[in-house]
């Protein structure tokens, strides 16, 4: 297609697009749909291993009284996203650039860097979920002999990076490519949705579901649940006497930890930066915010509501409150794969029962005896607090739905999950590799930063759950990236201010107070999820906070002496 013949076309969608939003809700609606695909792209890479692991503790500290937490956080998010996509439509720059020109050079470089390490140590993860979820639950042949990463791990892995890579060259070979690249991951999208409401549904023709605790648990936020124990644990909790102090604040501070983690955390940092630059990739301009919200709704909001919701209810009608999955059958013996979660919580009420102090000095026997020796309320809640994982909940529902239900369905929604997510961060990869070399759209950086994230996910499998090496990733990353949320957030906000960036098409009278008010309520709700996650991170964290203040303060001058001149702010 010659350059002259793609601009006639552009032109022609346009006109079409403006026909179309003067016409019939009804053709509107189903133009949309046709036309929908960065949304689904944000579907696609929310929709990981850390919406499953945080859905599923969800289900186990909360039962069904959280259903509401992911979609509220989620909406905010959306908020977010929407304002993104409104200055990036409107005035048809690159979102890096507009930030170094009209805010800051230190916030777009940071938010860069941010997403880009996020991007490479959150591949790492993918691989490993993508590669269990097909040994345990789909080809258990496929593992190797002694349950670790061998040979039969390394050609799936190769596989998972090869097909993850073939399918973003396909992004690369034009608006065809982008097309088919789209519907590859709507169709993942759907797998994953459809897989976990089959789930849930076999567990409700089971009898399994508690209908009413489900529906209070969407539609009427439980804000106790931040101070108070789900109902669930109490009456063991009241069973521990002197202790019941102890647990309550345990569990409740878990509660409330999960709730702003939800908040902090329900669009990453890399959402932010692959939103605008997959619109401007589709040549999306003005004509396209209302497309662009509604993309959003339907390809975001729909499938992260629907999966999470559906691992919440299937975690909470399994796990919650319950000990029967942790002990062996004498109710005392702690399954081998158990163990080491269940003595982390044991210990911890062991130390509250010592002191600190005394708790250091006792060697490996006399913390077994003090483990051994709780009372039965004590070790019950310590059982009723373990984490589990999604081959956990795969095992526990093959008795109450059947085994291709509870292995195979399940395990093609968790590799969906994980496959997907690999996809989307190799291509946000590559738009940052792009910016970073300041040669937007050149094919060769975008699969050179498309390469870089998945190779580096490749070796995730050889270093995620092995403790040292884990932790020097992922600490200071989660560190990193979640800090620059809100500063991602702010600079946005403040964007959508600067007249010298959007000029006439900067919200004016109602229209701009409602987007102020909005992106006002998600910024503050993200910024406090983010600082109480970074609270809890130790000396890290702490820095973390340093760096988040110092960034604000940074964003909001150098917005003030660039816009000055403009008179705007």
């Amino acid at each position: 297609m010659t350059p002259d013949s793609s601009q006639d076309t552009l032109a022609a969608e346009r006109e079409e697009l403006r026909s179309i939003q003067a016409g019939p809700v009804g053709k509107k609606f189903a133009y949309y749909i046709s036309k929908s695909g960065p949304g689904w792209l944000q579907g696609a890479i929310t929709l990981g291993g850390g919406s499953l692991a945080g859905a599923m503790y969800l289900g186990i500290i909360a039962g069904n009284g959280m259903l509401w937490l992911q979609p509220l956080a989620m909406i905010l998010g959306v908020i977010m996203l929407s304002a993104i996509a409104y200055v990036t439509l409107s005035t048809q720059r690159r979102p890096f650039e507009a930030i170094n020109s009209h805010v800051s050079p230190v916030l777009g470089w940071a938010w860069l860097l941010a997403a880009m390490m996020a991007n490479i140590v959150w591949c790492m993860p993918q691989f490993n979920l993508s590669r269990a979820a097909i040994q345990q639950n789909l080809f258990p042949a496929m593992a190797d002999a002694d349950g670790g990463v061998g040979v039969k791990s390394v050609i799936i892995l190769l596989v998972l990076l090869v097909v993850s890579f073939l399918i973003n060259i396909s992004y690369e070979k034009g608006s065809k490519g982008v097309k088919m690249f789209e519907n590859i991951l709507k169709l993942m999208v759907g797998v994953v949705v459809i897989s976990f409401f089959g789930v849930v549904m076999a567990l409700a023709f089971g009898g399994r579901l508690d209908w009413g605790g489900m529906f209070k648990g969407m539609f009427l936020p439980d804000f106790s649940l931040a101070t108070q124990p789900a109902m669930a644990f109490r009456e063991t909790i009241a069973a521990t006497g002197e202790f019941a102090g102890y647990w309550t604040e345990k569990i409740s501070g878990e509660q409330r930890d999960r709730m702003m983690t939800a908040f902090g955390t329900a669009v990453g940092i890399n959402m932010t930066f692959l939103l605008p630059y997959s619109m401007l990739r589709k040549r999306w301009g003005q004509e396209h915010r209302g497309l662009a919200i509604f993309d959003l709704s339907l390809g975001l909001v729909i499938p992260f509501v629907l999966a999470t919701t559906c691992v919440v209810i299937a975690a909470a009608s399994q796990f919650h409150a319950t000990t029967g999955d942790i002990f062996e059958a004498d109710g005392r013996t702690v399954r081998p794969a158990m163990v080491r979660s269940f003595n982390g919580l044991a210990d911890g009420r062991v130390k509250a029962e010592v002191g600190a102090e005394t708790f250091a000095g006792l060697d490996e026997a006399a913390l077994v005896q003090r483990r051994e020796a709780l009372p039965a309320a004590d070790r019950q809640l310590s059982a009723m607090l373990v984490g589990r994982n999604n081959f956990n909940l795969a095992q526990a529902l093959e008795p109450l739905t059947n085994q291709f239900v509870a292995q195979k369905v399940f395990g093609l929604g968790v590799l969906g999950m994980g496959l997907s997510t690999i996809i989307m961060l190799m291509l946000i990869n590559g738009f940052v590799f792009c910016e970073m070399f300041n040669k937007p759209g050149h094919r060769g950086i975008h699969l050179l930063g498309c390469a870089v994230s998945g190779v580096g996910g490749f070796f995730g499998p050889f270093i995620w759950g092995k403790g040292a090496a884990e932790i020097a990733l992922a600490v200071p990353t989660s560190v990193i990236a979640g800090s620059m949320i809100p500063i991602a957030y702010f600079t946005f906000f403040l964007l959508m201010n600067s007249r010298s960036l959007l000029g006439d098409a900067m919200p004016k009278g109602r229209s701009r107070v409602i987007w102020n008010c909005l992106m006002l309520l998600a910024t503050t709700v993200a910024t406090v999820g983010t600082v109480w996650v970074l609270l809890g991170k130790g000396t890290m964290g702490r820095i973390g906070l340093v760096v988040l203040v110092t960034l604000l303060v940074i964003g909001f001058v150098g917005f003030l002496r660039k816009n000055r001149v403009s008179g705007a702010a």
